[in-house]
């Protein structure tokens, strides 16, 4: 597995604009067959902060992810509702080993 924690700062005014267009991203990112998990997490004493919990199947999924229109359309209408530049972080799993997630 391959799994990216993407880390999001929203302006304060674009909170709700945001989530919905981060949850119809969501919805359509977990349809796609190399992604194994797809959370969107949203920060209790700041909720301008959101992390992204993707979980891929193999490496290269996250490329093919940003190969689809709906993370093209996410991209293009989240852009100006960020804070500040969005940052992100990749993991391999240790726990559960791949057999887990099935």
């Amino acid at each position: 597995m391959f799994i990216v924690h993407i880390f999001v700062h929203v302006k304060p005014e674009q909170v709700e604009g945001f989530r919905n267009a981060t949850l119809e991203n969501a919805r359509n990112s977990i349809q796609e067959p190399g992604i194994a998990r797809f959370d969107v997490i949203q920060q209790q004493d700041d909720p301008t902060r959101f992390v992204l919990v993707e979980v891929y199947r193999t490496p290269d999924g996250s490329a093919r992810h940003k190969e689809t229109t709906h993370y093209q359309k996410w991209r293009d209408a989240v852009a100006d509702m960020m804070a500040e530049p969005r940052t992100s972080v990749k993991y391999t799993n240790v726990f559960p080993d791949e057999q887990g997630w099935d």
